[in-house]
């Protein structure tokens, strides 16, 4: 796997580029946005690692700007900034994943390479997984396992809108755009399409993969929050 690191932490930076590299991954270990940019023009990448606040710009500021490029990397986000608003940020400015300093090595390596593994997983356009669950968008198929569920069209659309960004929360307001359109619903259908998609996707296992956010919206696979 090969991985841009974007810190600038003297300290910090060279020990995860030893580690990665330890581990078998190529890394290139920048200390700016500008130096990472230019990196990013000459070469490709599986995963980008960004801390938050750099010298120049921010590694939001950079995320933000690979989105805007459509450069659907995998990226890492690393930050001291623990606040739910800030994760909320972070994940709305296209991070597909966040971890808070400071943290186990064993956490930053087992998320990089869940992250290529999702990114893998997501290369058939006519397959979504998470975890044990699957969604075939030709034959509107969802599995669990071994287990078929069945699903309404519009709860299968629901669960293919959330399923293509594991980890981001969205809001009902973009929920019902994204999956409703121009009908005219309120959040109150959201809440109820969500419950009824939860008992059919989680309510008989023990791990849960839809989670919601009080006054924020609904994940598939983010935990790290408070759920309600």
């Amino acid at each position: 796997m090969k991985i841009l690191l974007v810190e600038d932490d003297e300290r910090l930076g060279p020990l995860i580029e030893y580690m990665l590299r330890q581990q078998f991954h190529t890394t290139d270990w920048v200390t700016d946005v500008e130096t990472a940019e230019s990196y990013i023009s000459h070469g490709q990448y599986d995963i980008y690692v960004l801390d938050w606040m750099l010298p120049d710009r921010t590694g939001l500021e950079l995320c933000e700007l690979l989105r805007k490029q459509n450069d659907n990397t995998p990226i890492l986000m690393l930050t001291a900034k623990d606040a739910v608003t800030d994760r909320v940020n972070g994940l709305k400015h296209g991070a597909d994943d966040y971890l808070i300093k400071p943290f186990a090595f064993e956490e930053l390596t087992a998320r990089i390479e869940a992250l290529n593994r999702r990114k893998d997983t997501n290369w058939n356009d006519d397959t979504l997984q998470f975890g044990e669950l699957t969604l075939i968008m030709n034959t509107h198929k969802v599995t669990r396992g071994d287990d078929a569920i069945q699903l309404t069209r519009r709860e299968f659309q629901l669960l293919e809108y959330l399923l293509n960004r594991p980890g981001q929360i969205f809001s009902r307001e973009q929920i019902m755009n994204g999956v409703w359109g121009t009908a005219d619903v309120t959040p109150n259908t959201v809440d109820a399409t969500i419950k009824l998609l939860r008992k059919k996707v989680d309510a008989p296992y023990p791990e849960k993969y839809i989670h919601s956010y009080r006054g924020i919206g609904y994940s598939i696979g983010m935990k790290e929050m408070p759920n309600v």
